[in-house]
């Protein structure tokens, strides 16, 4: 697949994230709307993250000709959305709370900071 299509598929996939994850955080947890909306957000998120990985790094330092830096938010991700889920069944609440906020934080503000940086892809969709 071409890099913008998996660009603009990232996007479809990582911009519901950003306002899903922000009501969850910010919204009374555990009811219905909640664990919903929680199942959607993770989806999506490992969906956006399993895109990334087929996204060839453009800028900075390249790993094994494919990945750089970013690529990490990535596998933060496929690591973080199934050991949130496994904490939350064992009942481990905070760890939940405390692994929820993190990936929130990291791949979705901080990850998604970095594409604003000038060269990359976003950057010139905004501001190019």
């Amino acid at each position: 697949m071409h890099y913008e299509n998996l660009m603009f598929f990232h996007l479809g996939t990582v911009i519901p994230c950003f306002f899903i994850g922000a009501f969850l955080l910010l919204r009374p947890k555990g009811g219905m709307v909640h664990r919903s909306l929680g199942k959607i957000y993770m989806s999506l998120m490992m969906i956006t993250a399993t895109t990334t990985l087929f996204m060839a790094n453009k800028v900075g330092p390249t790993f094994l000709g494919h990945f750089g830096y970013i690529h990490l938010f990535s596998f933060l991700t496929i690591w973080s959305v199934p050991t949130a889920l496994f904490a939350i069944r064992q009942g481990n609440v905070k760890r939940h709370q405390r692994i929820m906020w993190s990936l929130y934080i990291g791949a979705i503000l901080i990850a998604g900071g970095f594409t604003f940086v000038p060269g990359r892809y976003m950057y010139g969709l905004i501001f190019g």
